[in-house]
């Protein structure tokens, strides 16, 4: 009796270590090859939950700051797919890259590691390997206009900039980072891509706190292989738009116009 009471114990054991999710990828390396520099390189590893209890992800974390992860939220069933996605930002980090995500969940293996890389090259370098055709077969920036004056504003307000950018080249166009020397431009919202043909209104927001007269030189990246796109902010900026707001005119006070 002790000895029948034993196996079933194991068997039971037994089944209950059977009893679980299996996480199989399709992949677990991608080689993005070259990377144009600014865009966002950008895959998702697909799995299937090969086991017979639900998969729940409970975590994905990046080997950087520079990779930024996500994955599906809810629980994969049996005989179900998912995605975990790495997304990894070039802009200012030309060369070879190789970066890891690490999955961790209630699968039969807990921790599964992804790897994605590289290789970063400026616009130069990847226009060189290009042939005119395949040139004017990518996208292409067109700005309706590169100057925008705020007047004056007050520090720290964060007034907005809109620009309307419209793609004339043959394939979906992608913003990625704007860059500048103070810091202190960046979108209001992430840009959807622009496809061939159409148009979109692009906000920035400017939050600069230093005194007077102010020009920033600001460049939108992208994947246009044409060059980057420059464009110019100015602004007078003033520690109180109300103080001092009052005129004389005529002999009178009046609002500043």
């Amino acid at each position: 009796m002790k000895h029948l009471f034993s196996l079933l114990v194991a068997v039971l054991m037994a089944a209950a270590t059977h009893a679980q999710g299996v996480l199989q990828f399709e992949k677990v390396l991608h080689d993005f090859g070259k990377v144009p520099e600014g865009t966002m390189a950008t895959y998702e590893f697909k799995f299937k939950n090969t086991g017979n209890q639900p998969v729940i992800i409970a975590d994905v974390q990046a080997s950087c700051g520079c990779t930024t992860p996500d994955w599906t939220k809810t629980p994969v069933l049996p005989g179900k797919t998912g995605i975990v996605k790495a997304v990894y930002s070039s802009s200012g980090r030309p060369g070879i890259f190789n970066k890891t995500v690490t999955v961790t969940s209630n699968a039969a293996t807990p921790s599964t590691v992804l790897t994605i890389k590289g290789n970063v090259l400026n616009k130069d370098q990847i226009k060189a390997t290009l042939t005119p055709a395949q040139l004017a077969q990518g996208p292409r920036l067109v700005l309706d206009q590169t100057t925008h004056d705020f007047g004056k504003m007050e520090a720290g307000q964060a007034p907005t900039a809109r620009f309307t950018i419209k793609n004339t080249g043959k394939q979906d166009l992608v913003l990625s980072a704007i860059q500048s020397q103070c810091y202190c431009v960046g979108y209001k919202s992430a840009p959807a891509p622009i496809k061939p043909g159409q148009s979109a209104v692009v906000e920035l927001i400017y939050n600069q706190r230093k005194l007077g007269l102010q020009e920033e030189s600001v460049t939108i990246t992208s994947n246009d292989m044409h060059g980057d796109t420059k464009l110019t902010l100015k602004a007078n900026v003033v520690k109180d738009l109300n103080a001092g707001s009052m005129v004389k005119e005529s002999g009178s006070s009046v609002p500043f116009k």
